[in-house]
């Protein structure tokens, strides 16, 4: 059995954004999941109407799953940005951003 008091835990990183005025702050927590400073700057931009493909974090497992109109949960699922969760304009962008298509 190891030794747990010399147990190294990884530290976490912020990752600061500046522009005039404005500061953005993100966690960056690792390939477990978490926001990413360019998850947290695609979710600030507003949703546009063809934009409606929704980008959830699963609270159970943490897996990112995407919604599309007309599937099951599509209507009772909310977008936090603040948990990573986002938008995307379609299957392929959210594909390509790590997210697999809800199987329901």
């Amino acid at each position: 059995m190891r030794d747990r008091r010399n147990y190294h835990r990884p530290h976490k990183r912020s990752v600061f954004v500046s522009a005039p005025g404005l500061w953005i702050a993100a966690l960056a927590v690792g390939a477990a999941g978490g926001m990413t400073a360019s998850d947290l700057l695609s979710s600030l931009t507003t949703a546009s109407p063809s934009c409606n493909i929704k980008g959830n974090i699963s609270t159970e497992t943490g897996e990112r799953i995407f919604h599309v109109p007309g599937q099951k949960y599509y209507g009772q699922t909310q977008i936090r940005p603040q948990f990573g969760e986002r938008w995307f304009c379609s299957e392929g962008e959210a594909r390509a951003a790590g997210w697999r298509k809800s199987k329901v």
